[in-house]
């Protein structure tokens, strides 16, 4: 959880799809981003990461442009798979419903520092509760909405067929109470929402969320939820050295490739030779981290026996297994395939 002192961040690509959203209903995107103060920069980046007042003003600037009060609700339409990187694919491959919600509940740490998700079941029931960890704080209307309404699309996307929730409530006051709001509210969730509840919610019921997902990938599932465990073990803390943003930095990246010096100092949006003197200063070097980085993901990754040898390469950001067996050897004195019998039969 952020400390008082920082800023709550927010995935860059949320804001991407806000931008994408109102410029397909007519918005200029450019004046949305001035706006906003959203960089035109974090379009195009991944990783990128924006403060969560810059979310809101985004969410809110764009309804404004728009002319549409339900402007999150009418956005989440526009969710396609890989939307949201390594948290979209982690939920998408899950064997059930219900696998994919406790997925989005471990990992949604990965795109926004303070939304959370509980799930509790109740007989023949599940809530999905939806808040901001941090005292006095909640999600502006337009992103409740976007995220309730994004539950129920990606399900059905899943599911192949239409999930409807049971029920749906909201903590915030309701845009107005025209039928046509109404008849909005119910074209995406089926049934009209309850407002000015204590929590954000939507329930569904059990049974519907244990039926098999089609198009379930299991082996896919492994290797991403492999990766979402990584990126989630080196989520940045409150405050951290130069030595551990560029470990963080290295363990986020390394299913991509291994990240070169130059491309780390980018990404900490500082030259070359001051990130090389700021290690210097903290007595280690870059090629010492990456090399930590990997040794450590590697005893990790052995220790699953879902995860191939192969696999684990990949995840290392190994061309071939080959590179990885020798690696592997230099830093602990024995074979990948042999330090995993042992841990079996230890």
């Amino acid at each position: 959880m952020p400390t008082h002192t920082q800023v709550p961040q927010v995935s860059a690509r949320i804001g991407a799809l806000v931008v994408q959203v109102a410029a397909a209903r007519g918005v200029e995107a450019q004046r949305l981003m001035t706006d906003s103060g959203f960089a035109p920069d974090w379009l195009s980046d991944a990783e990128a990461r924006m403060p969560l007042a810059v979310e809101e003003r985004l969410w809110n600037r764009a309804a404004e442009l728009t002319a549409d009060p339900l402007f999150g609700l009418h956005a989440a339409l526009a969710i396609r798979p890989g939307a949201f990187d390594v948290l979209d694919y982690a939920v998408r491959t899950a064997a059930n419903l219900r696998t994919a919600l406790h997925r989005l509940a471990r990992y949604n740490r990965l795109v926004h520092d303070l939304a959370t998700f509980e799930i509790v079941a109740q007989d023949d029931i599940v809530r999905i509760e939806h808040r901001f960890d941090g005292a006095g704080t909640r999600p502006c209307r337009q992103a409740a909405e976007f995220t309730l309404a994004s539950l129920v699309v990606v399900a059905s996307q899943m599911a192949e067929q239409p999930v409807h929730p049971l029920a749906v409530e909201f903590a915030h006051a309701p845009a107005d109470d025209s039928a046509a709001t109404q008849d909005a509210y119910r074209a995406v969730f089926g049934i009209a929402p309850r407002f000015g509840a204590p929590i954000s919610c939507v329930v569904f019921s059990a049974e519907m969320l244990e039926r098999p997902v089609p198009a379930a990938d299991p082996t896919l599932s492994r290797i991403v939820t492999a990766h979402a465990e990584q990126l989630l073990a080196a989520h940045a803390p409150a405050q951290e050295g130069i030595a551990e943003q560029v470990r963080r930095l290295l363990a986020e990246g390394m299913s991509n490739g291994p990240m070169s010096l130059a491309q780390t100092a980018q990404r900490l949006h500082m030259s070359e030779r001051s990130l090389q003197r700021r290690l210097d200063d903290e007595g280690t070097r870059f090629a010492d981290l990456m090399d930590e980085v990997r040794r450590e993901l590697a005893l990790r990754y052995i220790s699953d026996a879902r995860l191939s040898l192969g696999e684990v390469a990949f995840l290392l950001g190994f061309a071939e297994p080959s590179p990885f067996h020798r690696a592997f050897k230099r830093w602990t004195g024995m074979t990948p395939s042999a330090a995993r019998r042992a841990r079996q039969t230890g």
